[in-house]
């Protein structure tokens, strides 16, 4: 491995080469969370269900997983500045791709390429602008790096908002094709490649771990979107596919384990604190993606906000998630314990799910949501470095780079697990909820028929309808309110089942020990600080 003094640099030369790193980064993040707001347009333009329109956003997220751990390889078999390239003109085609798409299939397919490209743009953006900077800048580095990488995901909705709303929904996609351009020129043009020496051999890379990774969570994610859709287990293919994700995951471990060059390191999870750290990253993930997921499509399909105004809704969480970031920094320099600072986020995330279960009803007001949004803010500040450095806090030398990729993917899997689960949660319970409801409806109740009798005379003289058509539409509007409350009380019931999982972690998160012998903390400081972004996504 080349020394990273060899690549840095200075003047205008390494201020070009930060702003395309970043670039890039925010690129690839904004783009998990931009496609959030713009669901409801979609499924009316290609006619697809919420289940269906969900995979825009899982697909990606497996193509990020998927690529993720071979990044390494792939940039020391074409070097990196290639391989960085050829990503960000991979992300840039596909995402022309995805707005011309005229099929949910077409679209999908697409996404997943684009996230194959875009999963190289955040793990070497980080790199690069690390290795730009001398040691002693480094912190300010990380710091320019660190701010993008946290307020990314929040950033989408606004902006995906603002586009949908003045544009059309492909636009949120086209929107990628002039920066990715300009990126991948200024790529080409001024990032230079480490010399890794003599490059690895096509036996090295793990394979037949990546090929079972990517079956076992392609064929879980299709089981939890369709599962509901499909009854579960009646369904030949669900049953089929869910005994291809079990096997998937069991030779996929067995496999790890073995190979002498494993995609993934599992033998690091020996760590006590890397295992409940990576467990709170797949939760962190959950909560980060979820939240940002149905936030927009409650405003949207429930209280009828537009595109852009229920992005807009979380912009105060991006910006006190901002705010946050240098507050996380000096208090982690004054030794306040990693632990307590991830168990007060966890708690924090708590307050804004009750909050959010408390305040959610049929015709909730926008200024009900911004102090919640802006306490979910603070939680998120309170838990992305902290899980992060708790998760390295006793590891060394190699195992630090092994367990930041390892908190990295399990995160971004959470993420897709979430809104898979939420989608078909809400469903499930949306169902039960409007029986629940239908059967405290009797027809013969004199309050249900006064409604329907108002109603009724309403639609007469507004609408001039005949009393035995006007009698018709009272009992659909009835109906109407009826599906809107139960989806209502569902969006509720994931608020709150969401707030308990954080809370649950709370006490686990406070016995978790957190080491600091000053043997490890010398050997890892430097690595932790190269490491720490790319730990982050």
């Amino acid at each position: 491995m080349v020394q990273q003094s060899s690549l840095v640099e200075y003047g205008a030369r390494r201020i070009i080469i930060t702003i395309t790193a970043i670039m890039c980064a925010l690129l690839e993040i904004v783009d998990t969370t931009i496609v959030n707001v713009a669901i409801p347009n979609m499924k009316g333009t290609l006619g697809v269900s919420t289940t269906e329109v969900a995979w825009v956003i899982t697909a990606y997220a497996i193509g990020n997983v998927i690529i993720i751990p071979m990044t390494s390889w792939l940039s020391q078999q074409f070097g990196r500045r290639n391989y960085f390239a050829a990503s960000i003109i991979l992300f840039t085609i596909c995402s022309f791709l995805c707005g011309n798409s005229s099929g949910i299939v077409e679209l999908v397919l697409c996404r997943f390429f684009q996230g194959v490209g875009g999963g190289a743009l955040l793990v070497t953006s980080q790199t690069i602008i690390t290795e730009s900077y001398p040691p002693e800048k480094r912190g300010m580095a990380q710091a320019i790096y660190g701010m993008g990488v946290i307020i990314g995901p929040t950033l989408g909705p606004p902006l995906g908002g603002y586009i949908v709303e003045h544009f059309s929904w492909p636009y949120i996609f086209y929107i990628n094709i002039p920066i990715g351009i300009v990126a991948a020129l200024m790529t080409l043009q001024f990032v230079r490649s480490p010399n890794y020496g003599a490059k690895s051999v096509a036996k090295d890379v793990d394979w037949l771990g990546i090929g079972l990774l990517a079956m076992a969570v392609g064929s879980l994610q299709f089981v939890l979107e369709k599962g509901q859709e499909d009854d579960w287990f009646s369904s030949k293919l669900i049953l089929t596919l869910a005994v291809m994700s079990f096997f998937g995951f069991f030779f996929f471990i067995w496999r790890e384990l073995t190979f002498r060059n494993p995609v993934v390191e599992l033998r690091v999870l020996k760590n006590g604190n890397l295992r409940v750290g990576t467990i709170l990253s797949f939760i962190m993930g959950f909560g980060l993606y979820g939240s940002t997921f149905i936030i927009p499509l409650y405003t949207q399909t429930t209280l009828g906000w537009t595109a852009q105004q229920s992005g807009m809704l979380m912009v105060p969480a991006a910006l006190t998630t901002a705010f946050m970031m240098p507050l996380i920094g000096q208090l982690l320099q004054k030794g306040i314990p990693n632990q307590y600072m991830v168990a007060a986020g966890m708690f924090t995330f708590f307050i804004f799910t009750f909050w959010g279960y408390k305040i959610m009803t049929p015709d909730t007001g926008a200024g009900d949501f911004t102090w919640m949004l802006i306490v979910r803010g603070i939680g998120m500040g309170l838990l992305f470095i902290p899980i992060t450095m708790l998760s390295l806090s006793t590891l060394k030398g190699q195992q630090i780079g092994q367990g930041a990729a390892f908190t990295g993917m399990m995160r971004q899997l959470g993420g897709s697990f979430g809104i898979a689960l939420i989608t078909t949660f809400m469903v499930s319970q949306t169902m039960v909820h409007r029986t629940n409801i239908m059967n405290h409806l009797d027809s013969n109740n004199p309050t249900v028929q006064q409604r329907a009798t108002g109603l009724q005379h309403s639609f007469m003289v507004s609408k001039a309808m005949p009393p035995n058509i006007a009698l018709n539409s009272a009992y659909q509007a009835i109906d109407y309110s009826v599906s809107k409350q139960a989806a209502v009380l569902s969006y509720m019931d994931v608020f709150l089942y969401l707030g308990v999982m954080f809370l649950i972690c709370v006490p686990i998160v406070l016995i978790v020990k957190g080491k600091k012998k000053a043997a490890v903390a010398g050997a890892a400081a430097g690595e932790k600080k190269l490491d720490l972004s790319e730990a982050m996504h």
